[in-house]
């Protein structure tokens, strides 16, 4: 179920209209008049002639129904609002923000991240969502500032844990690609109500929030920063952008509303900190346009181009080009498909269904009239492009009149999954080309000059960088000082933290539970360190297996148990070690023979620090050996 929230420009005079997210028709008791005060005195009556000590009644300090937050008056400058990050910060995804203002709580993104090189095994990492489970009652509403998987990638397992009620607010290619993912999890009836946004609406949630969309560029469409009215002051959550003067679906970035939004009174800015350490501006996706034109028009053969599949404006380019050029399009990668077909659902793609061929025919064509648009580009082990460098691909195999092209800069911590992909790519004889040396690729995110505007159009009154590494996060800050925001009101934050916002002050109160979940298969949080130190043992070192077997008949343990290796070393180099370890377990066997009583735990301890002792001895090397006792 959606409910469409359609902004447009206010005539003169009239008011902006909101509506209320828990109910169809507003309850919440609308604010009486604000009596306008002497501008001569504030609350102490400073500088007001005919203020007497003790003549103004201290309003009654109420208990709030929240855990751990300091009871408030009616002082608008004593009140508190608190901002939470469950993800997001010191790394680069898994975005997770909350807001909380007495007993409300909203979300900002709720992001996934992808596994490192140290995570075998690991398909996705998500937030700790206990806080949320703990108080899913407060939970009001969830806002979304765009599709991307490190920003909507973990709504159905946030679903699955907290089973939360509440709407999902988002632009309209955002809400297809969030309801999309529900349907891959599992969930055939959509679970919640998703509330379609675009820029300028607004959306009032539950007693203290009203949510305005304010649109921005970023890599993929309807991307929005989002304006938070509190009964405290306004926060711009920036969400990922960047300052593009010329899109491609010619949708510009909604500058006047920021600086409206600056001139009214910004108490807080959380901003995008990814590019942080970038000078200049960051590249128009035109001109990535121009680059790929150039160098799908120069190649004689099949042109791969990789990419990523929410990159709606770059698959738009290409499909373009290709058309132009006299090339069928092969879609390969099941995200590349999915995120096609919604974004021309949606309208935010544009192309001719005759242009497309299955990959299976390729085939059919002259290499000269293919162009194969496909996922890959961060080396994931399973992606497209992954399995063509591999020789592993069903459809696709390399020969030296292809050209690759590379339409994306590996994400921090693919660096070496990513060159090990572009290596290989190279050894098959191919054309390869990448951003480092041709430029076929712009960031969606804002580098140094785009952050320094963002500052002075909102003109917040404390800076909070979030959305990338410690690095990043440290390094916006250092633009926030040159801008001339003071260093006290800028807070470095870190998952976890419960800062705590007033009119006068920032500052961190206080912690919550947060941290990583992995996810491996089905199983959610049922891997944790003990199992992926244990995967990467094995992966390093290798596995050693002793079958012992013990005669219940004769009570005691049959001689030359069998041992097997995994990993752990070629047979020819084997023979003499698994010489010693024979002669060593037949003593030990003997041993154990020997005792009275029989203890099944301390044998396979005893025989495990033995034989992982003759073996580090022997072979410098440290496997997982397993101790089997079997009853014969």
């Amino acid at each position: 179920m959606s409910f469409k929230v359609f902004g447009r420009k206010k005539e003169e005079g009239e008011e902006s209209t909101t509506q209320n997210v828990e109910k169809k028709v507003s309850t919440a008791p609308k604010n009486p008049p604000v009596k306008k005060e002497n501008p001569n005195r504030n609350f102490q009556g400073k500088g007001n002639p005919n203020f007497k000590k003790n003549s103004i009644k201290k309003p009654e300090l109420k208990a709030l129904a929240i855990e751990g937050e300091t009871p408030v008056g009616g002082d608008k400058k004593l009140e508190k609002l608190y901002i939470m990050p469950l993800g997001g910060l010191q790394e680069v995804g898994k975005n997770n923000m909350l807001y909380q203002y007495r007993d409300e709580i909203i979300m900002v993104d709720v992001g996934v991240t992808f596994p490192s090189d140290d995570m075998p095994g690991i398909d996705l990492v998500i937030a700790d969502y206990t806080f949320i489970a703990n108080n899913k009652d407060k939970l009001k509403g969830i806002i979304l500032t765009h599709g991307h998987e490190d920003h909507i990638g973990a709504l159905p397992y946030l679903y699955n844990q907290t089973d939360f009620k509440c709407p999902i607010l988002g632009t309209k290619l955002t809400v297809e690609l969030a309801k999309e993912k529900f349907k891959s999890n599992g969930h055939k009836n959509i679970p919640t109500t998703f509330v379609e946004m675009q820029g300028r609406s607004k959306y009032k949630i539950g007693k203290y929030f009203e949510i305005e969309y304010i649109r921005v560029t970023h890599s993929i469409p309807d991307a929005c920063s989002i304006a938070i009215h509190t009964p405290i002051g306004t926060i711009i959550h920036t969400g990922d952008f960047k300052i593009d003067l010329t899109p491609i679906n010619g949708e510009v970035m909604d500058l006047y509303k920021f600086a409206e939004l600056g001139e009214k009174g910004v108490l807080v800015l959380l901003a995008d900190s990814t590019n942080a350490e970038r000078d200049g501006w960051t590249n128009s996706e035109l001109q990535v346009g121009e680059s790929l034109r150039e160098g799908i028009a120069k190649s004689k053969g099949r042109v791969i181009v990789g990419t990523f599949a929410s990159n709606v404006h770059r698959i738009q380019q290409v499909f373009d080009i290709a058309k132009s050029l006299g090339r069928k399009i092969a879609l390969d990668g099941r995200s590349m498909h999915k995120v096609s077909e919604v974004a021309k659902r949606t309208g935010h793609l544009d192309y001719d269904d005759k242009d497309l061929i299955d990959l299976r025919n390729i085939h059919n064509y002259p290499e000269n009239e293919i162009l194969i648009l496909c996922t890959g580009t961060q080396g994931e082990p399973l992606a497209a492009l992954t399995r063509v460098a591999q020789k592993m691909h069903k459809f696709v195999h390399l020969n030296e009149r292809d050209t690759i092209i590379l339409s994306a800069t590996p994400i921090p911590g693919n660096e070496k999954a990513v060159y090990k992909t572009i290596n290989a790519l190279l050894m098959s004889g191919a054309n390869v080309i990448y951003e480092k040396v041709a430029g076929m690729h712009a960031s969606g995110h804002a580098s140094r000059e785009e952050l320094i505007l963002m500052m002075r159009l909102t003109k917040p009154k404390f800076f909070i960088p979030v959305h990338g590494e410690y690095k990043m996060l440290v390094k916006h800050k250092e633009i926030a000082k040159e801008v001339g925001i003071l260093e006290s009101n800028i807070l470095l934050p870190e998952n976890g933290m419960k800062i705590e916002l007033t009119k006068e002050s920032v500052r961190v109160a206080g912690k919550i539970q947060a941290g990583a979940i992995m996810i491996d298969g089905l199983g959610v949080g049922d891997v944790g360190e003990s199992i992926i130190k244990d995967r990467q043992n094995l992966s390093e070192n290798g596995i050693v297996i002793v079958v012992m077997q013990f005669n219940t008949l004769k009570k005691g343990f049959n001689f030359n148990p069998e041992v097997t290796t995994k990993g752990f070393m070629h047979n020819k180099y084997s023979d003499e070690l698994m010489e010693q370890i024979a002669d060593k377990m037949n003593t030990e066997l003997l041993k154990f023979n020997q005792d009275e009583e029989f203890d099944d735990g301390l044998i396979k301890n005893r025989v495990r620090e033995m034989l992982s002792k003759i073996i580090y001895m022997k072979m410098k090397r440290n496997p997982v050996v397993i101790p089997i006792i079997v009853e014969v």
